[in-house]
């Protein structure tokens, strides 16, 4: 089958290597991307010709239709036009998350893709890893009896958040969106997919506490490159991204902070470019630490934790149900079974290194399954429909009220002043 790929930035190259990889199921025919030199960069590596390369969405729209679908990966504020435009097009759709920044946005492109009658994957890709299905299997099997609680910790990494919301694109939730959306939209799905019950109320903490310019050290500059407590500081932005590239690391941050991804282009990005801002020094507005509590229907609860003050790891996981508890790391499972006293452990399956491995083989997952829903035209490949992905983003707004106001807030479209 056959992809057009609008937005030729990170996400969207992730998802066209894994279709670079898999040349027997899927290959890139058409991109549109603003910035000339990721749009013919991306259609160099999938050999897409110049008249095929649009440096719009609009352009690519106003084509014949090019693609049996197309991959959304735009800036999270510029989904819902392209989306819709598409859809009504006839392109089956993968969406990157969030579907927008407001619940309006959201209840609009789904309503409207639903309408078009097209294929639609959320890019949820937490959905599809090996570990969630090893989890899942578990869970559904009975393992662990009724679920009751979970402690769900999402350890963002000090350097990743000091990257992408600090001095990066979803720094600020007018630009962008907040955080818990921007970010942690992955983990209220994945406990939603993982308890199998919508989220009914929620409450939240959080607040932007570190990153902020009465934090910063005496003495210190508003650019690492020219600050005497650079070596000190836990967020120097030259140790980060040089350090990354003397190690041979040329992709994911360090070519997102320039498109010359030598020393010389990396410390002039540095110098004069946003990732090599002190970070106490930024205009940034997003919260650096949350926690969310979620009651499901039929009583069961969960705590969310999103916080920046962690080493760079995967998620982590508890869940306590009636029979046994489960621990989980991403990459094994503890099961403790309160019948038989006996403690199993479980090793995800490996997802190797490659474009396989992005999310820990949740991109390749959605794209399979993707891929394999529209060729087939069957939509159980894809494991959030519309319904259940609004669902998931409604809890996330809801989240976020409840943070701002102090309240416990109501979730889904039957709440006080919410979407219908």
């Amino acid at each position: 089958m056959t992809f057009a790929v609008v937005g030729a930035g990170q996400r969207g190259s992730n998802y066209g290597d894994w279709i670079a990889g898999h040349p027997d199921r899927a290959r890139v025919v058409a991109v549109a991307e603003p910035r000339r030199h990721q749009r013919e960069e991306l259609a160099r590596q999938h050999g897409v010709p110049p008249q095929r390369a649009f440096a719009s969405w609009q352009e690519l729209a106003a084509a014949p239709k090019l693609a049996d679908a197309a991959i959304v990966a735009t800036q999270d504020s510029d989904h819902v036009g392209p989306a819709i435009t598409l859809a009504d097009n006839g392109y089956h759709l993968m969406v990157e998350k969030p579907l927008a920044p407001t619940e309006a946005g959201c209840a609009e492109l789904v309503r409207a893709v639903s309408d078009a009658g097209v294929l639609f994957a959320v890019c949820h890709v937490l959905r599809y890893r090996p570990y969630t299905k090893l989890v899942k299997e578990l869970l559904d099997g009975g393992r662990v009896g009724d679920v009751m609680s979970v402690q769900h910790l999402e350890p963002v990494g000090h350097w990743h958040h000091a990257h992408s919301y600090v001095r990066g694109n979803w720094r600020r939730s007018d630009t962008a969106s907040f955080m818990l959306l921007a970010k942690s939209g992955h983990d209220i799905d994945w406990l939603r997919h993982i308890v199998g019950r919508p989220i009914e109320r929620v409450s939240s903490f959080g607040a932007l506490t570190h990153f902020r310019r009465e934090r910063q050290p005496e003495g210190a500059a508003d650019r690492c490159v020219s600050c005497a407590v650079e070596p000190d500081c836990a967020y120097s932005a030259p140790r980060l991204y040089l350090g990354m590239l003397r190690e041979g690391r040329t992709g994911w941050p360090v070519n997102v902070i320039t498109d010359d991804v030598t020393e010389a282009g990396v410390t002039a990005a540095l110098r004069d470019g946003p990732y090599g801002r002190c970070v106490y020094a930024c205009d940034n507005d997003v919260v650096d630490h949350q926690v969310v509590a979620l009651e499901f229907a039929g009583g069961a609860t969960a705590t969310f934790t999103m916080t920046a003050f962690t080493p760079h790891l995967d998620r982590r996981t508890q869940i306590f149900g009636t029979r046994g508890s489960l621990d989980g790391d991403g990459e094994t499972v503890t099961l403790h079974d309160f019948v038989t006293g006996e403690v199993s452990t479980f090793e995800v399956p490996s997802v190797g290194h490659d474009a396989d491995a992005t999310h820990g083989g949740g991109d390749a997952g959605l794209l399979d399954s993707f891929t394999t829903a529209v060729a087939t035209g069957d939509p159980a490949h894809i494991l959030s429909g519309p319904a259940e992905s609004l669902e998931s983003h409604l809890a996330v707004f809801a989240a976020e009220r409840a943070r701002l106001s102090g309240t416990v807030e109501p979730v889904g479209t039957s709440a006080p002043g919410r979407v219908r």
